[in-house]
């Protein structure tokens, strides 16, 4: 049992394995609210017949079967991201069947069963972001991502850019001295990097780099500090009415009918339990409402800073726990408002990185050189 655990080697973080996560983590995403999307426009079609119906949780199973054979079976690299993408779409036709391994009577339609996989989603965006982190640099974690790049060597398919990359790697690990066995094969290898007899790829552009490029230049153009601004404000003084709208319709009867009286009627509200979570639903949904309606004033007064902090603490309370009591009672519904929820809070973290912090770093600097000048 000692010498078992003693080849047990520490876990390496794999190159680019942010960038497998998301695509699994958009593919997961896509596929569940695809699903149901596909099945409320069909009226829930059923493959099979007799005694048979043949679910979705099976391909979903097959497609996990199958992102789990891909990278036992081949070595490319390309492999990692298909995988990534089987693999998203697998674990959301599985999942999405949640709702008939938690009841005895195989309910689909468990309240329970839409917070269940939106938990899971938000799991996996919690997991995308801890993976996110700068990765260890000590000598054997370079020298495998070192090896793993080298593949692009034996493809032909090895640019400038990544031959750099390579040697700043293979560079760091044969300048240290704890690991002198690691230290002299990367000597070597700098060597055979470095020769005349390496072909390199030639540079060019993929058509997802011209898009990327493209889009930066729209963006530039059309969004302005100021447009930005006035968009970011009008979004959140709609999404602040939409989630207080709510919470009048639930307290002032000569308005509308109240959801609660309609969820007690609808047998929905059949618990103290629900009833609490009801209204804590109601509770954190207008204090979101709030929020977003003080940061689109802020924005709307050029209080860019303070205006984006308050939008970013109301949209990431909304997406991490409000949305998970309306899913219960909503359901599947939610997902749009929740998407709507996410591109607006990307564009506020965007509108911060474009304006917000230069400005903060611009301010920092001023001040720095007035001291300087007055010592």
């Amino acid at each position: 049992m000692k010498r078992i655990v003693s080849r047990v080697r520490r876990p390496v973080r794999r190159e680019s394995a942010d960038l497998h996560l998301l695509l699994t983590l958009l593919s997961f995403g896509a596929s569940v609210s695809l699903t149901r999307l596909f099945l409320e426009l069909t009226g829930y079609p059923q493959l099979g017949g007799g005694n048979l119906h043949i679910a979705h949780v099976l391909w979903g199973g097959l497609l996990l079967f199958l992102a789990a054979l891909l990278p036992l079976v081949m070595a490319n690299r390309w492999v990692y991201r298909i995988g990534a993408v089987v693999a998203g779409i697998g674990v959301g036709l599985f999942i999405d069947e949640v709702g008939k391994f938690i009841t005895q009577s195989n309910d689909y339609f468990h309240p329970a069963a839409a917070p269940i996989v939106y938990a899971f989603f938000l799991l996996t965006v919690f997991a995308y972001y801890r993976v996110r982190r700068p990765p260890a640099r000590d000598p054997r974690a370079e020298m495998y991502r070192a090896l793993d790049g080298l593949q692009e060597l034996l493809d032909n398919d090895l640019d400038v850019q990544e031959r750099a990359d390579l040697e700043r790697r293979l560079v760091s690990v044969a300048a240290q001295e704890q690991a002198p066995a690691l230290a002299k094969l990367a000597d070597q290898l700098l060597d055979y990097l470095r020769a005349d007899t390496i072909e390199l790829a030639p540079e060019r552009s993929s058509r997802w780099d011209r898009w990327v490029d493209w889009v930066v230049r729209w963006e530039d153009k059309i969004f302005t500090e100021g447009r930005m601004r006035a968009a970011l404000a009008g979004a959140l003084l709609a999404l602040g009415l939409w989630s207080l709208l709510g919470l009048v319709e639930a307290v002032t009867p000569a308005l509308a009918p109240t959801h609660i009286e309609e969820l007690v009627i609808g047998g929905r509200l059949g618990n103290s339990l629900e009833l609490a979570g009801f209204s804590t639903r109601l509770a954190l949904e207008s204090a979101v409402g709030l929020l977003y309606l003080a940061s689109a004033v802020l924005l709307a007064m050029g209080r860019s800073e303070s205006g984006t902090t308050l939008a970013s603490v109301g949209l990431l309370l909304a997406l991490t726990t409000v949305n998970l009591l309306v899913f219960y009672f909503e359901q599947f519904s939610t997902i749009i408002t929740a998407s709507l929820e996410l591109i607006i809070l990307l564009s506020v973290i965007r509108f911060r990185s474009r304006f917000v912090e230069p400005e903060k770093i611009a301010s920092a600097t001023r001040a720095d050189d007035g001291h300087s000048k007055a010592g």
